[in-house]
């Protein structure tokens, strides 16, 4: 059974920097997406980059590219794999749960995490 499980969210203050990472397993395919997506207060779930497994190619829905980045990591026996986003300068407006997916767009994710809070306040 496909899992993700995030870890990484917390509080910041604005212009710092956060690191979330997302272990996926029991995906039986070796070249699938991974993304990462996030839903404020009251506002619809986007998406906010994405990642091809098998060739690490991304691709980023938003504009946020430039402050997040977002890279894989491949494990030796394909049981787990790990896509982590990079976030730099964050904003107020960057407060959200940051939830792992299986995909690049939410129409298309199937596979969901639990989420993880992030914070930016000072």
């Amino acid at each position: 059974q496909a899992q993700l499980v995030e870890s990484g969210g917390g509080l910041v203050q604005p212009g710092g920097s956060l690191r979330l990472s997302c272990t996926a397993s029991g995906f039986h395919s070796p070249d699938y997406l991974l993304g990462w997506f996030r839903q404020a207060p009251g506002k619809e779930r986007e998406g906010v980059a994405c990642v091809r497994l098998k060739d690490g190619s991304t691709h980023y829905p938003t504009d946020m590219k430039g402050r997040f980045i977002i890279s894989r990591a491949i494990s030796r026996d394909s049981a787990s794999n790990t896509v982590n986003l990079q976030m730099n300068n964050l904003k107020p407006e960057d407060t959200a749960i940051y939830y792992c997916g299986a995909g690049c767009y939410v129409s298309d994710t199937s596979n969901w995490g639990q989420g993880t809070q992030v914070t930016v306040s000072s």
